[in-house]
């Protein structure tokens, strides 16, 4: 007996075995129990979530010599032969090899005439949006008054490209990609029952590669047991997808986060040393930092992604505007790769690009993300809980600090920095440092981001310090404040000294041109 591939031997035969989209299971079979059938039903959705597989469905509920209902029995001979694809009175007709409107009328020429063995004739009309105008046309006469004992099954993934008045004139159900989650228990399932031995992880890969085809995922499954020879490894199934470790996406983001360029390069050397498909790399490393900027955003989102305590520790070395602007840079990258002088070539650029548009750590610019902070209105008080800190040098008698100095002497980074930068040192008081915060800036102050610059403060004094911060709508000098003065007038310096240059002056006289100021931009 010849091999059966899984996505034949495991398509579904009823709704009960249907993986996924309840909510048009629920219509059809509301619909069909209650005999409240429709002539024309419109089956919507990309490759492989099941349009024809719940079409043929249909027919069988249709047909079933037991009766109309939403369980055929699966044994009379019209479940079998539809179930076999040699139904009489099922005709199945590829839209996109059947365009001409002849092709059409000599289909629709005999949907008068009554059933051959049915109880209705049903017509499967797969990816009618490649029908013709005309064709529509011609379909459109037999869609306004159909005989009574046919049904029209259309299933298409792109109903945007069909006319307004097909549609109004069907029953239209939008069938979803399906969740790698629910793709992946699906495989486990099969695999389980074929006997077949599988590491999770390489399960979970099938399943993310699948894109929501649960079609394409079976097909992909079938070819990753070939690959491994009866069973399924995770570097197998990395080799066979082209995709590479996570933890080499991870690596890169680190040395992003650390904008230390000889990391990047050895990393993408070693990846080099593996033979990989750049796009995908450069697809995981998007699909990455998506995820980062969803658990920056809104963190209970992340529980449902595997790598979530890795995601977390990103995306704490990360702005949100770091984030988007990776992300942007790595689909950009990954349009372009094609043009590139080779494909390796290609990806260090896109690297390089991240880092070089990366604004600097300490910039006054740079915008604080507070992982699952929550914004502090204007006007505040906010006093943290102080931990006890042992005494790591002699007490000394205080004296005020320079608070932008001290700032850059603390063990301070990325949000804890820019809460310190932000605010204006007022006094000391009873063992509290008690400062000032802009008020453009009051959602720094969480509780996290106080503790963490108080164990600083107190690391750094030998001692158990408060920190007491009041937001202030009033103009402080703050640390982030005085930077920006600083880059502002250096780049003023830099624009007038450029407008003056002799060389620069005499090319304007010879060309007839003129120097935009505005571009001229600090070096990072």
């Amino acid at each position: 007996m010849s091999y059966q591939v899984l996505a034949r031997k495991w398509r579904p035969r009823n709704f009960a075995e249907m993986v996924g989209q309840e909510h048009v299971l629920r219509a059809l079979i509301n619909a069909l129990d209650h005999n409240r059938l429709h002539h024309a039903f419109l089956f919507a959705g990309t490759r492989g979530v099941g349009k024809t597989t719940l079409a043929r469905i249909l027919a069988k509920c249709l047909n079933c010599e037991k009766g109309v209902s939403s369980q055929p029995c699966g044994e009379c001979s019209a479940c079998q032969e539809i179930d076999a694809g040699r139904f009489v009175d099922l005709i199945e007709v590829d839209a996109a090899s059947r365009t001409k409107v002849d092709d059409t009328r000599e289909l629709l020429d005999n949907v008068q005439y009554a059933p051959s063995r049915g109880r209705y004739k049903v017509y499967l009309i797969d990816e009618v949006h490649m029908l013709s105008g005309h064709s529509f046309n011609a379909l459109l006469k037999t869609l306004e008054e159909p005989p009574p004992h046919v049904k029209f099954l259309l299933a298409t993934t792109d109903p945007q490209k069909l006319p307004v008045t097909v549609l109004s004139r069907c029953l239209q159900f939008n069938l979803k990609r399906l969740p790698v989650s629910l793709i992946q228990k699906h495989l486990a399932h099969i695999l389980q029952v074929e006997n077949i031995q599988a590491e999770d992880a390489a399960v979970a890969l099938i399943a993310q590669a699948a894109d929501g085809s649960l079609r394409d995922a079976l097909s992909l499954l079938d070819q990753a047991i070939a690959y491994g020879g009866g069973a399924l490894r995770e570097g197998e199934v990395r080799n066979m997808l082209g995709s590479i470790e996570q933890s080499h996406v991870y690596d890169l983001l680190q040395a992003l986060a650390g904008k230390d360029a000889e990391a990047l390069y050895e990393i993408a050397a070693r990846l080099d040393e593996q033979a990989p498909d750049y796009a995908m790399v450069l697809d995981d490393l998007a699909a990455c930092l998506q995820r980062m900027a969803l658990v920056q955003a809104i963190p209970a989102a992340g529980k449902d992604f595997a790598d979530v305590d890795s995601l977390r520790v990103l995306s704490r070395k990360f702005t949100s505007e770091e984030v988007q602007l990776c992300y942007q840079i790595a689909l950009l990258g990954r349009r372009d790769l094609t043009l590139a002088p080779a494909p390796r070539a290609g990806f260090v650029m896109t690297l390089l690009r991240m880092l070089t548009f990366m604004p600097n750590q300490a910039g006054a610019g740079r915008a604080a993300v507070a992982v699952a902070a929550q914004p502090a209105p204007a006007g505040f008080s906010k006093t943290s809980s102080t931990a006890q800190y042992p005494a790591s040098k002699p007490a000394q008698v205080w004296k005020d600090p320079d608070w932008m100095g001290l700032v850059e002497s603390l063990e301070l980074r990325g949000a804890a920095q820019q809460l310190a930068l932000n605010c204006q040192y007022r006094r000391r008081e009873a063992g509290s440092l008690h400062l000032e915060l802009d008020a453009a800036h009051a959602h720094l102050a969480t509780e996290q981001l106080l503790k963490r610059l108080e164990e600083a403060v107190s690391r750094h004094y030998g001692e158990s310090l408060k920190i007491r911060i009041q937001a202030v709508q009033a103009e402080l000098d703050t640390p982030a404040k005085r930077d920006a003065r600083r880059q502002a007038d250096t780049l003023q310096a830099a624009q007038t000294a450029i407008v003056a240059d002799p060389n620069v002056r005499s090319l304007c006289d010879t060309f007839g041109v003129q120097v935009n100021p505005e571009l001229v931009k600090l070096a990072k």
